[in-house]
Order: C-alpha cells, then sequence, then structure tokens
C-alpha cells in the first residue's frame, strides 16, 4: 500500500480546480531553483566541450576497431568468381572460417576483464587503449601476408585479444566523464559508428574488390593493407584523449572540480577504491545482472551475423560478391539512425527498458520475415534485412549504459561493463555457426530463425527487468554496499 504524501506536496486534480505550480514558499526556494538553473547550464555547457574533445576521436577509433573486426567477413567472399577471396587462397573451408571467428570471439570471452582491470588499476586510459590500437592494427596489416589456414587462426586470435578491452573501455572511459543520465546518448554515437564501419567497410571493399591482382596482390590482401596502415597511423590520435577530470589540462581547477563533483550521483567518474568480496559477487553473480549478461549475449547474436555474415547474406540473395559488398551499406545506415534516436530518447525519458524491448521487436519481426519468405523473393527479404538492422545494434548502447546506471556497487562499474561485454564474445560464437552454407539456396532459415528467437528472447528479458527495477525503487532497495540507490529504468 503507498504511502499517502504530506499535504504541501499533493496536488488538487479535480476537475472543477485547473492545476496550477505553486510558487516559491521562501527566498530561499527561489535562490534554489536559480541555483538549479545556473547548475544544468553550466553542465551542459562542460559536456559541449567535452564532447568536442572526446567523441569525435573515440568515435573514429572505434569505426577503426569495427573495420578491422569485421573485414574478415568482406574478405570471404571478394572476388570469389575468381578464386581470389581468403577461403580458396588459403584453402579454408566454411567450417574453418567458422572456427577462426569464434576463437576470435572467445578471446573477447576471456580478456575483457582483465583489460579493464588494467586499465582501472595500473596503465592510464589514453596509453592503454592507444596500445590495444596499435597492437591488433599491426596484426592486421600482418594479415595480409596470410598464406595458410593455421596463419589465419592464430592471428585472428590475438586480433580478438587487443580488440578485447576496447569497447569496454571505452564504455568506462565515458563513465568517468558523463553523468549517468548523459552516457547512452555518447555510448550510441560511439557504437553507431560501427553501423558506419559495416557501411564504410562494404564501399571499401567493393573499391578493393577492383584492384584485385593489382602489384600481385588479391583484393583482400589490399582491404588488410589499407585498413590496416590506417589503424596504426591512429593509434598516435589517443594520447590526446584527456585521462581523468584532474588531470584535464583544458580545464581550470574550478571545472575539474565541478566535473568530479558533478558524477557523484548514481555513480561515474574515476574512484580508487577497491569494491568488497559482496560487491564483487553480487556483480558477477546476482540474478538481476545475470538477465542484463544473458540477454546482452542473445542481443549479440544478430549482432554477430551482422558484423560477419552481412556480406554472406547479401550474396545469398542473388549479387556477385563485388556487388554484395556495396549492398551491405543500406542495412547499416539504417542501424545508425535508429541507434542514435533510440538512445537519446531512452536516456531523455529514462525509459531503456521500454526503448529496447519494443527495438528488439522489429528487429525480431524482420529476422522472423525473412525466414518465412521464399527463398527467391531477394526484394522482400533485403528489405526485411534492413528492418532487422533496427534491432541488434541500435539496443546495445542502452543495454551496455543500463548495466552501468544499475551495478550493485558504484565500485564495480568497470567490472560490470566488461562482463557484459564479454557475454558478446559468447554471442558471437553462436552467429558464427548458424550460417550455414549448405542453407544459402534455402535462404539461411536457421540462421534467421535463430536471429529472430533471440530479438524476442532480449524483448522478453528487458520488459522483465523494467518491471524489476520498477519495484527496487517502489520499496527502496539498497545496493551492494548499503547505500541508497535510484535504479535507471
Amino acid at each position: 500500500m503507498e504511502k499517502s504524501l504530506p499535504a504541501e506536496h499533493r496536488e488538487d486534480t479535480s476537475p472543477e480546480k485547473p492545476v496550477i505550480a505553486s510558487p516559491p514558499s521562501s527566498d530561499e526556494d527561489a535562490a534554489a531553483v536559480v541555483d538549479h538553473i545556473e547548475y544544468e547550464k553550466r553542465n551542459r555547457r562542460l559536456n559541449r566541450r567535452l564532447d568536442i574533445r572526446i567523441l569525435p576521436l573515440c568515435c573514429w577509433v572505434y569505426l577503426l576497431n569495427f573495420l578491422d573486426r569485421g573485414n574478415i567477413g568482406n574478405s570471404k567472399v571478394l572476388n570469389s568468381e575468381t578464386g581470389d577471396d581468403l577461403l580458396q587462397q588459403t584453402h579454408m573451408t566454411a567450417g574453418g572460417y567458422a572456427v577462426t571467428v569464434s576463437l576470435f570471439s572467445l578471446a573477447y570471452t576471456l580478456f575483457e576483464v582483465p583489460s579493464n582491470y588494467v586499465m582501472k588499476h595500473w596503465v592510464r586510459p589514453s596509453l592503454w587503449l592507444a596500445f590495444l590500437l596499435f597492437a591488433w592494427g599491426a596484426l592486421t596489416l600482418g594479415f595480409a601476408g596470410v598464406q595458410n589456414y593455421a596463419t589465419v587462426v592464430v592471428l585472428r586470435f590475438l586480433i580478438g585479444v587487443f580488440e578485447a578491452g576496447f569497447f569496454p573501455g571505452i564504455v568506462y572511459f565515458i563513465t568517468i566523464w558523463y553523468r549517468f543520465n548523459e552516457r547512452a546518448v555518447r555510448i550510441a554515437c560511439v557504437v553507431a559508428f560501427c553501423n558506419l564501419a559495416g557501411a564504410f567497410g562494404g564501399a571499401i571493399a567493393y573499391g578493393v574488390g577492383h584492384i584485385n591482382g593489382s602489384a600481385g596482390l588479391q583484393g583482400f590482401r589490399w582491404l588488410f593493407i589499407i585498413e590496416g596502415i590506417i589503424t596504426l597511423i591512429s593509434a598516435s590520435f589517443l594520447f590526446f584523449l584527456p585521462d581523468y577530470p584532474a588531470r584535464a589540462k583544458f580545464l581550470n581547477e574550478s571545472d575539474k572540480r565541478f566535473a568530479e563533483d558533478r558524477l557523484k550521483e548514481r555513480g561515474g567518474g574515476y574512484l580508487r577504491s577497491h569494491a568488497s568480496r559482496k560487491e564483487v559477487v553480487a556483480t558477477f553473480f546476482s540474478p538481476r545482472m545475470l538477465a542484463h549478461y544473458i540477454a546482452y549475449i542473445a542481443d549479440v547474436v544478430p549482432q554477430g551475423s551482422f558484423t560477419f555474415f552481412t556480406p554472406t547474406i547479401v550474396n545469398g540473395l542473388g549479387y556477385t560478391s563485388i556487388h554484395a559488398q556495396l549492398l551491405t551499406v543500406p542495412p547499416w545506415c539504417v542501424g545508425f539512425v535508429v541507434a542514435i534516436t533510440l538512445s537519446y530518447s531512452a536516456d531523455h525519458f529514462n525509459a531503456r527498458g521500454v526503448h529496447i524491448t519494443l527495438a528488439s521487436l522489429v528487429g525480431a519481426t524482420g529476422w522472423l520475415a525473412a525466414g518465412l519468405l521464399p527463398p527467391d523473393a531477394y526484394g522482400a527479404r533485403y528489405g526485411c534485412l534492413c528492418l532487422a538492422a533496427c534491432g541488434a545494434f541500435p539496443v546495445a548502447p542502452s543495454m551496455a549504459n543500463w548495466v552501468a546506471c544499475n551495478t550493485p556497487s558504484l565500485l564495480t562499474i568497470p567490472f560490470a561493463i566488461a562482463l557484459n561485454n564479454s557475454s558478446a564474445g559468447i554471442g558471437q560464437i553462436i552467429a558464427q555457426w548458424i550460417w550455414k552454407a549448405d542453407e544459402a539456396h534455402k535462404g539461411y532459415p536457421t540462421g534467421n530463425f535463430t536471429c529472430a528467437a533471440c530479438g524476442f528472447f532480449v524483448a522478453a528479458v528487458t520488459a522483465g527487468l523494467r518491471l524489476w527495477y520498477g519495484r527496487m525503487n517502489k520499496y527502496g532497495v539498497r545496493d551492494a554496499s548499503g547505500a541508497e540507490r535510484v535504479w535507471a529504468l
């Protein structure tokens, strides 16, 4: 039974009288309102400075992260008609390709938490992220020289080791600088660039496909050379990232204190303290956190399908390998627009659960329709692929921020972010085995129906979590450290 509010906090909403906001009861109340308005103005000014200084760089390097992650999908079918694709040149089977990308995802699962631990306790963010970027850029460049399957497997696993900590590192970096209700749209800007990476990757592969054989190199080798060099050069840019508010040279002392103090509400900022065993165990194993991680596993199955198999799926719609690269662009662009819009709205209305649920239902419907349509309904199935793009990728930023906002302890935010993203490795492994080469003539029913089921599952779990957090707020549930919390919805 809900407690009735004191009379001074109740509004008369009877139809006879209009509801009129009461004026401040004292000069102190009026001063508090003015102070709040000035506080928010200063907060917006600081955010504009941070957005200019931080976001473009984070977006660019994450675009490179996804280019270097997804280029193996492009190389799988690029110039296949002339026998010059990656599989034929290295004598790799379709099963061998699935093993290769599965090991890449396994590296993701194993190394994300250790990577975030290193960044939080030992190496400042700009240095650690630059090291990771340079390492996988060098390996990507080396990928251009692969001659056999064993080399492909080893290099791809090592690329996964160094890429593993990058996205959770970026998300944790954003929590160092932004308030809880300002993060998802920033994370979305970064994640949305993986949609652009998919679009650019297809466009670059389309162009590279036309220089197949130049200087005696196959098109896929040129793809790795071009993208590897760009990544290596960009690693130096990360030294310009400001690590923490207290170290930011572009802020004066007053702004530094303001940047740190504003993050104390609902967690954020750089915390030197270590979490207790109870807080760590709750972050790893509490039922609601496990529900977040499991939902993210399911969400990444269609994500991984887009990352590693979009050229294959489009190629299966009756297009040549080169034109398939170009036709991967529109679905990624749709995902980019939806991701930005949905993430801003989810943060603005404090309604992450509702937004994730609805977008997942839309995406799942696209996959389901693609599986039910006849295999030769190429135009309709391509439209379904664009509809499916409204699901997995656009909801990922809100899912990541929801976890960061609702960790059992503010001290375990980096662990929760890394655990959530390491779940992606499991989802990617599943995705890499559902697109069966012998089902191409059937329209890949296993892949489409599995992605649809995952989308509906995510919608069900996130709807349940939304109700769960509503009840936690209603009954004033404290966090694992015993502190009062307002749980994000």
